[in-house]
This record gives structure tokens, C-alpha cells and sequence, in this order.
């Protein structure tokens, strides 16, 4: 999986061979970084160092749900080498945070609510030494029942000041008394996926002389935590600076708060820099997970096959914050009869606090779990008719025009029917031997695998649908600078690169708008005007926009004087490969030579059209874009043994238009492998809201050996009008597309209805 982050570099101008690099918008374009991520010089969190550095450790909580009589921090203080210890009682600043409802207590006080909740932070000399002082710290706790049972949330006690329901949402349209001659219902259960980041949690924290401190961690959001620190530690947002790290790796918003707040109350307190490296079960326990989802369907259908009306209730399992709960579930009920044209549809959605561990922003949020209850409805319409499932998805397919159940129309391209028919036209592999040479070809593996006889091959699909940008009114807003001076183009924008290729994005459109190779992408902080968090592909489409408009500025600044000296306007000049000509050819000119010395610069935003709340009936234009996604998956299970092995997965994206081909596929493999490992092998167990096994043994992420082969059939650009270079964001739709592909080949496999994701043995055995 390609990664690039906001550091500034200077692109290499040559290939290993000498020959020129290719640039500009459709060429495949590699990182600047990643030399230096292949030898692994790359600077992460986890490398800083300061002089006086200090070590820090947080104390977390071993159960779901306590009472806290008591926290004795005297003998933490006493151990040599122990400089702080902060609790509750010494935030200076808000006690509660939060990405948006701030329900999150820095430090528990009187409630601990979810298992690896901070109680307390120690600053040493020594990481062990700080470890050992967070042991020491005594908390006398009165251990509670935990609520784990979403279902059981509504009728409990409350579990927080503002109670255990977070947001519910009815979606009303159409009429509720339409039936089809054909009914088929199920229920659905997801786990819990954890981001399962490539480098656990780490960051650095330096005072400052004015009173203030420098945070260094590996943001996603860098203003939002700017915020959210500065009114912790009680100081304006301009004594609060954060300064964006390498990004190990990220498939949510990558840095929790609870690594974050600490770290800066600490260098406060101590006067020192203070460092945080968090182990991987501390990682687990702390940042949040894919929401657990239970889900209810019933479907009707005329007789042949097309949709009449769609019924569900989705329940989320929020954990013990409401985090990004309520846009979680707007997007679930929103999307929850799919990219299908549904005229009846009445979904009920909740999200609730439970005593498990937090749930929020995870690729494809609410659309995921949806995704593969809807595609097994689809399933099990189709084999009640004795219809093929992919011509029975042909007959339902949305189309642009179409009516959303939000009472949104679609807008965007959707060519749905077309990424179907590519995946289904696709030759299916061949058949294995009967006795494969290699033992990885059988379901299991070596040591695992059962008799070749008992392996069974299935086919299924699975089509997906995601939103792009944020939903319901968010203030999508990014800004860029971009300035040339010395043939070097510099991009300024606090747009994070977290593996989804900004950067080079940036560079390219760069290079593209002004014939200029060198172009170096600033450092991240939050000295930079806001762009906002790094998810949905805002990138691609709101700070790629203010990148190009910025550049489209200099542009202008470049070609007036050569404009007003020919007598001609700047739209009948044309940049090419670094030279300057006129429509007429009278004019022929470098770049280098039309700058002649000077420094030019322009700062531009980008905001798409704005979105509105969904109303008290679900209805309401939420979302300012969608992308789509169709996959087919072969799989082969031992049916005796309930072993499955992916075969291949053949898929098709609508793309808008592709900007870096080898960017974009890698993008799209790395996806859809990431919902292999939701749909077989993903899923944070947590009986009685106690985290079982926290760490990548216990937590099984699916390696080289479990990818199956990617094929990607087609990618459709049609572009979107509305969204510059007309590019969609890649990698969440093919995240929520696969598993409800690969269930459904599963499906075909065995005969048994697969209605719990992952996949369990027992699940996967024929009756």
C-alpha cells in the first residue's frame, strides 16, 4: 500500500535509469517519501527526541464499567526519577472532549465507562520508570454491571449525562402500505474492525516559552486537536501548535485524544518535553473501532425480482462516547437499501452508548455494515426466484436521476448497471487440480486444510455506495498556497497525507497548471488556515481544489505580462512540458525565463456546494457526491472443515477520472484487502466490554498470504461536473463492497445464509 505524508521533499527528476520522470495530472507520479520509507529513514513520531526529554505513561482502567471511590497518586510521586502525576483534578482547562459532542472525560473522575479508560498520567525519566509509576498509582474502584447488550441500552440506566441514545433517525418514503408478491427478511450482525494502524500511538509535546506547548503527533485533523487541546489545558487556540508527523499508516482518523491531552498537560506541569509511545494493547484500548451494527430486513418484491418496498431497523453499538456516532448512522440508514431503486422505504436507525470499548470514523462508517446486509437480502431474493443474483441486481440497478431514499436525487455519475455487467462479464479463474501441488491453494492452508473433495467453489457480488466529503451541512472548506520562486513551486496546505496521496497529488496538479518540475510539499501544522480531517477523499476533492485554483492564480500572475506585451489575453496562452506558447505560435518561451527572478504567490479556498440535515422524516439533499463500487468474488470453502479461501476478487469503480493510475489501483487493492479482513478474519472481542487479546496475535489482519487476487475489470470515468478534475475518492467503497462479496460467494459455496460478518467456521459448513 502506497503512503505519503506532508513532509516536505524534493521529487527525484529522474528514474533509476536516467530517463525523465513523467508529471502532471494522469501520469503515475511515485511519493517523494518513499525512498526513504523503503530504507526506513522516514521520521515518525516515535523517532523524535528532545533535549530534557521526559517519558510518559497513562493508567487505564481494567474494567468496562466502574465507580471510583478513590485515586492515591503518593506513591506514584515518591519512586525516584517521577517528576508529575496528573489526574482529574489537574486539568486546568474543559474535563470533556470529544470529536463532535465533547461527552469524553480527559481523565475518568467518579465513572469509568469503557475498558483502557485513562485515569491518570505520569511523566518520568525513564519509559519504564514511567510505566511502573502508572502501576503504582492506587484507584479503589466499586466494580459495575457493564451494558453490552446494545439492545439492552434503551432500557438501562442511564450511562452518561446524556443517556444512552445518541441519535435516532426515522426514514420515511413513500408508501408505507405497498407490498410485494415476494417478501424475504433477515438479521444481520458485524463486528468490531479496528484500524489496526501500521505504528501504534506516539507523540511529543514541548513547552513553550510563552506559556504554550508544541504537540507533535501524527494528526489527522490538526486544527480540530489544536482546539480540542487548548481548551483542555486552558489556554488560546494561538499558545496550542501542532505540528503533523509522519503518518504510520492510517484507515480512520488516525490520533485518539486520550494519547494526545496528556502529553501536553504533562510538558505544562514538568516544564519538559515530555514523549509518549504507546504499546500496541494500549493502541487497542484507546482509539476507536468500527461500530458493531445490528441489523433487521425485510424486502418485497414483484414478481419479477424488482424492488416494491424496503423495511429495516439498524442499531449501532457506540461504545461508551457518542465520537462520530450520529454521522455514522446517517450514513447507514441513508444508504441502507444501496445503490438500488427502492420507491417504498421505512428504515428505523439508533446509535447508542454501551460499556464496550468506542466506536467511530472507520473507512466506509455506517455504509459497510449496510452494504452486506442489504446484498444477502438481494441473495436470497434472488435464489427464492431462481433468477441469477447479478441479473437480478441488473433489473434494480440505480442509475444518475434516480431518487435516493432520502428523497435526494442523484446528481453524480452512477454508472452502476455498467461496473455489474464489467465484474460479471469478467472469465472466472480456473478450477484448481484435485490434488494442487501447493497447499496454500486449499481453504486452510498446510496443517489445516481438509480432503480436496470437500472443497466447494461459489461466486457472488457485491455493489457498494459511499459518500464523498462530509454530510448534513458540514463545512467543507480547504485552503492552499502555492508559491514559485527560483523555478521551485512550493504547495502550503494543512491537508495530512495518511497514505491517500495528497502530496503527490499536489505536485502533480502543480506541475500540470504551470509547467514547473521542482515542486515540494510544506510540513503540516497548525500555523497553516485549516483544511480539515483527512477522510471521505476530502482531500482529493476539497484541498486538491484550493491547490489548483491557487496555482491557476500564479498562472495568471505568470502569463499577464507576456499577455499584455503581445497584445493577446492569458486563455490563448498554453503551458506545456515546461514551455510557454501562443495559439499562433508567435510566442515561445520557458517558464524559467517568463519568472525571470520573481517570487509569485496566491492563496486559494475550496468549498463544494453546501448540504442539508436530514429532517425528522430522513429526508433531505445530505451529501454533496457518492461513489460506487461492484465486486465479484470466488471463493473456495471446505465445507466439512468451514475454511475459506479467497480466490479473486474482480472489481469496478466509478472514478471520475483517474489522476495517478498506479496511485489509484493501489489504492483500490489496498481497500478492498482491508474488507477481506472484516469479512473472514477482523473482530475485536470484548465479553463483558473487557478487550480480549489487544494485540496482533490475538487480532488476526489478514497478511500477503490471505490477499486473494485483486482484478480490477474497469475503471468508469465519467466525471463529476461538480467536483474538481471531476475525480471521486477511491479506497472506502471498495472497503465496503468486498465483504458483502465475498459473504456472498460464501453463500453460493455452501447454502447457508452467512448473516454475520466475519465469517465463522461453523457458518461456512454445509448442512
Amino acid at each position: 500500500m502506497s503512503e505519503d505524508t506532508g513532509t516536505a521533499a524534493a521529487p527525484a527528476d529522474t528514474a533509476p535509469g536516467g530517463e525523465p520522470l513523467p508529471h502532471g495530472i494522469g501520469a503515475s507520479l511515485p511519493s517523494a517519501e518513499c525512498r526513504a520509507k523503503t530504507e526506513g529513514t522516514f521520521p515518525y513520531a516515535a523517532d523524535l527526541w528532545a533535549e530534557g526529554l521526559l517519558w510518559a505513561a497513562v493508567l487505564r482502567s481494567p474494567y468496562a464499567h466502574a465507580r471510583i471511590v478513590s485515586i492515591d497518586t503518593s506513591h506514584a510521586l515518591q519512586m525516584p526519577g517521577v517528576h508529575a502525576v496528573i489526574t482529574h483534578e489537574d486539568v486546568p482547562g474543559d474535563a470533556l472532549h470529544g470529536r463532535r459532542t465533547p461527552d469524553r472525560p480527559v481523565f475518568a473522575s467518579d465513572v469509568v465507562r469503557h475498558h483502557g479508560e485513562p485515569i491518570a498520567a505520569v511523566a518520568a525519566d525513564h519509559p519504564d520508570t514511567a510505566r511502573m509509576a502508572a502501576a503504582a498509582v492506587i484507584v479503589e474502584y466499586e466494580v459495575l454491571e457493564p451494558v453490552t447488550d446494545p439492545e439492552k441500552a434503551f432500557e438501562a440506566e442511564p450511562l452518561h449525562p446524556d443517556g444512552n441514545l445518541i441519535r435516532h433517525i426515522p426514514l420515511r418514503h413513500g408508501d408505507p402500505e405497498a407490498v410485494g408478491e415476494l417478501v424475504v427478511e433477515g438479521l444481520y450482525r458485524i463486528g468490531r474492525q479496528d484500524p489496526a494502524p501500521i505504528g501504534a500511538e506516539a507523540g511529543l509535546a514541548v513547552p513553550r516559552p510563552d506559556g504554550g506547548v508544541e504537540l507533535y503527533v501524527a494528526s489527522t485533523d490538526p486544527h480540530a486537536d489544536r482546539d480540542r487541546a487548548a481548551a483542555c489545558y486552558g489556554l488560546p487556540a494561538d499558545q496550542v501548535k501542532v505540528v503533523v508527523t509522519g503518518v504510520p499508516g492510517a484507515t480512520a482518523d488516525r490520533e485518539d485524544a486520550s494519547f494526545q491531552l496528556p502529553l501536553g498537560l504533562l510538558a505544562l506541569r514538568t516544564g519538559c518535553p515530555v514523549k509518549l509511545t504507546a504499546t500496541r494493547e494500549e493502541s487497542f484500548l484507546g482509539h476507536a473501532h468500527r461500530h458493531p451494527t445490528l441489523l433487521r430486513y425485510r424486502h418485497h418484491a414483484d414478481a419479477e425480482g424488482r424492488l416494491v418496498k424496503v423495511e429495516a431497523q439498524i442499531l449501532l453499538d457506540a461504545g461508551a462516547y457518542a465520537d462520530t456516532s450520529a454521522e455514522a448512522l446517517a450514513a447507514a440508514v441513508s444508504f441502507a437499501c444501496g445503490p438500488y431503486v427502492v420507491p417504498n422505504a421505512f428504515i428505523e436507525g439508533w446509535a447508542v452508548r454501551t460499556n464496550n470499548p468506542p466506536s467511530g470514523h472507520v473507512r466506509g462508517e455506517g455504509a459497510m455494515q449496510v452494504c452486506a446486509a442489504y446484498e444477502a437480502q438481494m441473495d436470497k431474493i434472488a435464489k427464492k426466484l431462481g433468477v441469477d443474483p447479478a441479473e437480478l441486481r441488473l433489473r434494480n440497478a440505480m442509475a444518475t436521476g434516480d431518487i435516493m431514499p432520502t428523497g435526494q436525487t442523484v446528481t453524480c455519475p452512477a454508472p452502476v448497471a455498467e461496473l455489474l455487467a464489467a465484474v460479471r462479464d469478467f472469465p472466472l479463474p480456473e478450477l484448481p487440480k484435485d490434488t494442487p501441488v501447493d497447499e496454500w491453494l486449499l481453504p486452510g492452508g498446510p496443517e489445516g486444510a481438509g480432503e480436496p473433495a470437500a472443497v466447494r467453489r461459489g461466486v457472488g457480488y457485491g455493489l457498494g455506495m459511499v459518500q464523498l466529503l462530509g454530510a448534513e451541512g458540514a463545512d467543507e472548506v480547504s485552503t492552499a498556497t502555492v508559491k514559485v520562486h527560483d523555478g521551485v513551486a512550493t504547495v502550503i496546505c494543512a491537508a495530512v497525507e495518511t497514505g491517500q496521496g495528497f502530496t503527490t497529488l499536489a505536485r502533480q496538479i502543480v506541475q500540470e497548471t504551470l509547467g514547473i518540475e521542482d515542486v515540494r510539499v510544506a510540513p503540516v501544522d497548525t500555523d497553516q488556515p485549516p483544511a480539515g480531517p483527512s477522510c471521505r477523499g476530502r482531500h482529493t476533492w476539497v484541498s486538491g481544489g484550493a491547490v489548483e485554483r491557487a496555482a491557476k492564480m500564479v498562472r495568471t500572475q505568470l502569463l499577464q505580462p507576456l499577455a499584455h506585451k503581445f497584445g493577446m489575453s492569458t486563455e490563448l496562452l498554453q503551458i506545456t512540458e515546461g514551455k510557454i506558447t501562443s495559439y499562433d505560435g508567435v510566442l515561445s518561451t520557458t517558464v524559467t525565463e517568463a519568472l525571470d527572478g520573481k517570487e509569485l504567490w496566491a492563496t486559494a479556498q475550496c468549498r463544494p456546494h453546501p448540504t442539508e440535515p436530514l429532517d425528522e422524516a430522513g429526508q433531505g439533499d445530505a451529501f454533496v457526491g457518492m461513489a460506487f463500487c461492484a465486486i465479484r468474488a470466488v471463493v473456495d470453502v471446505d465445507i466439512e472443515l468451514g475454511s475459506v479461501r479467497v480466490v479473486e476478487l474482480a472489481v469496478a469503480q466509478d472514478v471520475g477520472r483517474v489522476l495517478n493510475p498506479a496511485q489509484l489501483r493501489t489504492r483500490i487493492e489496498a481497500g478492498v484487502t482491508q474488507g477481506v479482513g472484516a469479512a473472514l478474519t477482523e473482530n475485536l472481542r470484548a465479553p463483558r466490554g473487557l478487550v480480549r487479546h489487544p494485540d496482533l496475535t490475538g487480532y488476526a489482519l489478514p497478511t500477503s498470504l490471505d490477499t486473494p487476487d485483486i482484478r480490477i475489470v474497469k475503471l468508469v470515468e465519467e466525471r463529476d461536473v461538480v467536483a474538481p478534475f471531476g475525480a471521486k475518492a477511491a479506497s472506502a467503497v471498495p472497503v465496503v463492497t468486498s465483504p458483502a462479496a465475498i459473504a456472498s460467494a460464501v453463500r453460493a459455496a455452501t447454502g447457508r445464509p452467512v448473516n454475520r460478518l466475519p465469517i465463522r467456521p461453523q457458518a461456512a459448513v454445509a448442512q
